[in-house]
């Protein structure tokens, strides 16, 4: 009955490991078919579209697709990109982390209301707010440029706010107190002792908040006129012209290339990331 038990419980393990690995090559296929498909010939593409692996591999789409277009390169948008998302990562976590310790950690009158009403706010679509941002951002004249991307930042975002929340709620109160009695005010207290704490919820934060707008295409097509100041994901659309001759190759190559900087902030930071999630409630 032991041996049974033991075979059993191995053979469960065995079909569990191989169901997840059927599924996990179901999810990871695009990227590799991605990947392959970058290093195909212009007739290769197609004529062998489920084949992973190329007959002939070639560096010329990867060649062809960095020179971009218009006269502008492949490096001007990943540098825009860059710029883009580090600044707005930046601006996100440090706003996002003092509202949320205003909210868990400041009684103030009116203080419920408020974070209902930011929670509220994230069940409102982008689409519905993009009119009226666009109308006050075309009066300020911030319009082809990264302002409207980036200075709603500065206060914060209700995601990320409701994570800090959630985190600073389960720090032990007695640590304010015992800072109070030796004379700390608010901001010491915040950059002395909460902010240490915070590094799991601030690195979680910041890996979404760096998935989400290195990947935001519906915001800088609105606000980007102009083809020296477009990001990837805008790049990437205008590279390809549907009324017209698409280099299919040069395309994915540089869709694999603007994957890089993900997967390698996923597996640099993934400790990190799961820690985050399991220290400030966000588990399913």
């Amino acid at each position: 009955m032991k041996a049974q038990s033991l075979f059993g419980k191995a053979g469960r393990t065995t079909i569990f490991h191989i169901f997840s690995a059927a599924l996990g090559l179901i999810m990871i296929y695009p990227i590799l078919w991605l990947a392959g498909s970058s290093f195909k010939g212009p007739s290769e593409i197609w004529r062998r579209a489920y084949s992973l692996i190329p007959e002939n591999p070639t560096f010329v789409n990867y060649i062809n697709g960095w020179k971009g277009f218009g006269g502008t390169s492949f490096a001007v948008y990943y540098r825009n990109s860059f710029i883009y998302t580090i600044t707005a990562t930046l601006f996100t976590m440090v706003s996002s982390a003092v509202v949320g310790y205003g909210f868990a950690r400041i009684k103030f009158k009116g203080r419920n209301f408020l974070f209902a009403c930011m929670l509220v706010t994230m069940m409102i679509p982008p689409q519905i707010q993009i009119i009226p941002q666009y109308i006050v951002f075309c009066k300020l004249g911030w319009v082809n440029s990264y302002l409207p991307l980036i200075v709603p930042r500065l206060f914060g975002q209700a995601f990320f706010i409701f994570m800090f929340v959630q985190f600073m709620r389960g720090l032990p109160k007695e640590l304010d107190e015992a800072a109070e009695i030796d004379g700390c005010g608010r901001g010491r207290i915040f950059t002395s002792i909460h902010l240490p704490l915070l590094k799991p919820v601030i690195f979680t934060g910041s890996i979404f908040s760096f998935y989400w707008t290195w990947n935001d295409f519906f915001t800088p097509l609105v606000y980007l006129n102009n083809p020296k100041r477009y990001t990837l994901s805008v790049a990437l659309r205008s590279f390809s012209d549907p009324s017209g001759l698409t280099d299919w190759g040069a395309t994915f190559a540089m869709s694999f290339l603007s994957l890089v900087p993900v997967i390698i902030l996923f597996i640099a930071f993934q400790k990190y990331l799961v820690q985050g999630i399991a220290t400030t409630g966000l588990k399913g």
